[in-house]
């Protein structure tokens, strides 16, 4: 027994000096192959800023990959990531200085600084901002959860009140079946674009300015575009107060604008409790493709106005929307990525979407002028709150409160435009269901 212990450890000992001495001729190979030599300080500097972003903007190299592993042009990699910079900037300066949407500005502007940084590659499927991308906006849940604090925001009361407003929400709806059209004819006539009737179904839910809905139908319909419709859809909505007011004031005369709408009813707690229910069980049974974005804006609305679970509606209406609104923000932003915005298809769905949008606000407001011509004198509707029908809720209304205080400062618009807003909101969710039941 003693001899085999004895002789199993020489062995151990023999196996080990063995792979030690072969390690070592290792080294010997290795420093003879590859000798070390200093380095001067000309050198050192030289080798540090071979790493900086300095040098990868201002001296481009081939073979360089995207996010996405695919090579990126000269363009994209220095005066493109410029470009893209400058421009998030712009949004900085218009979300601090002009209070253009900051919650929306703010981190899709940042995202889209972070976006733009040479070599750290944040955008990519293993950086942090691919990673929000990946978990919240290419699956749906953040617009799904967005959707649901919209609804524990939202009071239905003013579209309640006044449910004729309904008809301004679904007039300011022809900005989304005008861009289907719009997209449809740039890929005909643009050489470069080629939609298909999926892609341009997907890119025409920007006319309705609702950033949530576009991300659902895109998802389905057209997730190549994801990021471009993502981009284009919250830029609009969040430069609501920017697009609106000219649209509004070529629309419409200082007469108009001046028209005060007489007070609303008062709706009863009963029928704020019971409109959710009607909204979704009429999705469920009409147009059940529209139901996650309808039921999820409904389960908000209805933890709301049932008055019994005031810690769920206040946490979806602060804290779950406010945190969802961060992520969302910042992986919007990750496709402003210059290789990714600076090309054809980004360019010329941003402009559908500008023209669509523009649309739907003059739709908005012409069939407030139309309604008007059927109406008594002391029944008018002031024009301005038909700009409040698409669905960037409450942007557009607070859009409408302040343009028209601008002309009356007694004039209260912000109750009588929220309700084509919220009608809005519906609105949209109703053509995205329309689109997916046709298309999917």
């Amino acid at each position: 027994m003693k001899k085999n212990i004895l002789i199993a450890f020489f062995l151990l000992i023999s196996l080990f000096a063995s792979n030690s001495f072969a390690a070592d001729v290792v080294v010997e190979q290795n420093q003879e192959k590859a000798p070390y030599h200093s380095k001067t300080m000309g050198e050192l500097v030289e080798s540090f800023y071979a790493t900086t972003g300095i040098k990868a903007l201002l001296q481009p190299q081939a073979g360089v990959l995207d996010s996405h592993g695919h090579e990126m042009s000269f363009f994209a990699q220095g005066a493109g990531r410029i470009i893209m910079i400058i421009i998030c900037f712009l949004l900085f300066y218009l979300a601090i200085k002009k209070g253009f949407e900051p919650l929306l500005l703010i981190p899709i502007g940042f995202g889209g600084l972070l976006a733009n940084i040479p070599i750290a590659n944040m955008a990519g499927p293993g950086g942090m901002l691919g990673i929000i991308y990946d978990m919240g906006i290419t699956n749906q849940f953040f617009p799904l959860l967005i959707f649901m604090g919209v609804g524990a925001m939202t009071d239905f009361g003013p579209l309640l009140a006044n449910p004729k407003t309904a008809l301004l929400g679904g007039a300011a709806q022809f900005g989304i079946f005008g861009s289907l059209v719009g997209a449809v004819l740039l890929s005909q006539y643009v050489p470069g674009i080629n939609f298909t009737l999926e892609q341009a179904a997907a890119i025409s839910i920007i006319g309705g300015a609702d950033g949530p809905t576009s991300i659902f139908v895109a998802s389905k319909l057209a997730p190549e575009l994801l990021g471009a419709i993502a981009v284009a859809a919250y830029s609009y909505m969040a430069l609501v107060p920017l697009i609106q007011p000219p649209i509004m004031r070529a629309l419409t005369t200082i007469n108009e604008r001046k028209i005060k709408m007489p007070a609303s009813r008062k709706v009863s707690k009963l029928e704020k409790i019971v409109f959710p229910l009607v909204v979704l069980t009429l999705t469920i049974l009409i147009l059940p493709d529209a139901a996650p974005l309808i039921g999820a804006l409904c389960f908000g609305n209805f933890a709301r106005e049932s008055g019994v679970v005031d810690r769920l509606s206040d946490t979806m209406q602060n804290a779950l929307i406010n945190i969802v609104t961060i992520f969302l923000g910042l992986g919007v932003g990750s496709k402003l990525a210059s290789e990714q915005f600076l090309v054809a298809e980004t360019m010329g769905i941003m402009i559908i979407g500008l023209l669509a949008f523009s649309a739907g606000t003059a739709m908005g407001v012409l069939m407030a002028k139309l309604m008007n011509l059927v109406s008594s004198k002391d029944n008018q509707i002031n024009p301005l709150i038909g700009a409040a029908g698409v669905s960037a809720v409450p942007m557009a209304a607070r859009v409408v409160s302040k343009e028209g205080q601008l002309y009356d400062k007694s004039n209260i618009l912000l109750m009588h435009a929220m309700g084509p807003n919220v009608a809005g909101v519906i609105g949209s969710a109703v053509a995205a269901g329309v689109l997916l039941s046709i298309f999917k």
